[in-house]
């Protein structure tokens, strides 16, 4: 099962790297992962989405985070109504023949077209993980040239 946990860390440096070794450590592959200062500086909040099979160990892991001295507080989301979002970046070849099926799909997604230049077209999303998916999946019959997705992020109800 995904987990999406929520970590409050002091912003320093080698934070991240302390909490990406435990994960690795317990033979966690971390999914996702997504880092960025909060409303205050001095904090920044992790987004961790991680497949746990296995309740017992994620819970050990959960309790090690709030061991760490840089650690402010770790809640697990997935246990709570949540909201959150992934932003993804296409690169796509965009010409003459699939111009109107491109932007349809734009449409329907409520996506974006951010850049054109000749043959190619560049892509905006910003959805729950499932949609960014899915359009991913439309998308690929023009062929992508690049992908750039940002971690999942996610905020209590």
């Amino acid at each position: 099962m995904k987990h999406t946990i929520s970590v409050l860390v002091e912003n320093k440096p080698g934070v991240l790297a302390k909490i990406s070794g435990l994960f690795s450590a317990r033979g966690f592959n971390i999914d996702s992962l997504a880092v960025g200062e909060t409303e205050d500086p001095t904090v920044s909040r992790m987004t961790i989405v991680v497949d746990a099979p296995d309740e017992r160990v994620l819970e050990q892991i959960i309790k090690q985070l709030r061991k760490l001295i840089d650690t402010i507080s770790v809640v697990d989301l997935t246990k709570k109504e949540f909201i959150h979002r992934e932003l993804a970046l296409i690169k796509i070849n965009y010409t003459k023949e699939n111009k109107s099926k491109v932007n349809n799909l734009l449409h329907k997604f409520k996506a974006e077209l951010m850049e054109t230049e000749k043959d190619t077209a560049i892509l905006e999303i910003c959805a729950e993980s499932e949609k960014v998916k899915e359009f991913l999946q439309e998308v690929k019959q023009f062929g992508i040239k690049e992908l750039m997705r940002t971690g999942r992020v996610a905020m209590a109800k």
